[in-house]
């Protein structure tokens, strides 16, 4: 496998670096002086972990979806396997963004698996005294989602099933998703693929890049409460909720956002498909 170049700067596509000085102050974006790189900062496929060393840098600003297209395309380009990771707070538009990445890209060789399929089940979370905190990190398999990932990385099985997620019933649902041999690129999106607690820092060494969602906590909270409401939630449930539990972990997903290699700005995240409506994730 090829490994990952480090940027030796960071900077937002398409602009001068003097635009990228005047509007992006408060990244605190800085040259990085890198040097060579040592073999301890390579993953078991050869990448490097980019999580080992994130606090140095931030992550590209992309301006365009046509970008986006351009650079996702461009990690299977040699014909190996690659995997996209689209991280988030709750209602930022991961599952939306990975979707249109999918039709964009329009080819049999792209796969889209969400994290959400590794949700545990109402009946463990209610053994566990969990259910009250559903979608926080504790309550998703992390170890099987790394070791599922780790299989579609080690491109050897003819097809791998992942979980999908029904939002109707709010239940993962087992072997939903195939993921041919041909699926020289998987999008995978979830709350937590930068997250560095024990059980997830698995996560990141076995996706070739991270993509952040950043979109605004006012849009964040309008769409999770529309969506609460659309499956089943009172808006008193729905409003306590978004602005509790989902708002708890959006806090813990933020501080993960500098460990992200790109950054996906609100205003393009506002002006591409439509928001999940009865879709086998929830972002």
């Amino acid at each position: 496998m090829r490994p990952l170049l480090r940027r030796q700067r960071v900077h937002e596509v398409g602009q001068p670096e003097s635009f990228v000085r005047d509007h992006r102050s408060d990244l605190h974006t800085r040259s990085l002086g890198l040097g060579g790189r040592n073999p301890q900062d390579q993953n078991a496929h050869g990448r490097t972990r980019r999580g080992d060393w994130a606090d140095e840098r931030q992550g590209e600003r992309m301006t365009t979806f046509e970008a986006l297209v351009e650079r996702a395309r461009a990690l299977a380009a040699g014909g190996e396997r690659a995997v996209l990771g689209i991280t988030g707070a709750p209602g930022s538009g991961k599952t939306t963004l990975a979707e249109e990445l999918v039709r964009a890209l329009g080819s049999d060789a792209v796969a889209h698996v969400p994290m959400d399929g590794f949700h545990l089940a109402d009946v463990e979370l209610d053994r566990l005294g969990l259910r009250d905190r559903k979608g926080a990190p504790e309550t998703f398999d992390a170890l099987g989602y790394a070791s599922l990932l780790r299989r579609i990385q080690e491109d050897e099985d003819d097809v791998v099933y992942a979980p999908g997620f029904e939002r109707t019933l709010e239940q993962p649902i087992a072997g939903a998703i195939p993921v041919p041999r041909t699926a020289r690129l998987v999008v995978t999106e979830g709350n937590y693929l930068l997250l560095v607690e024990p059980r997830w820092a698995k996560v990141r060494p076995l996706l070739t890049e991270v993509w952040y969602a950043d979109l605004d906590r006012d849009e964040r909270l309008r769409r999770l409460i529309e969506r609460h409401i659309r499956f089943g939630k009172d808006e008193t449930a729905a409003i306590d909720w978004a602005t509790g539990t989902d708002e708890r972990n959006a806090t813990l997903i933020r501080a993960t956002r500098d460990r992200a290699d790109v950054i996906v700005p609100a205003e393009l995240l506002c002006g591409i498909g439509t928001p999940p409506r009865r879709r086998s994730s929830g972002s």
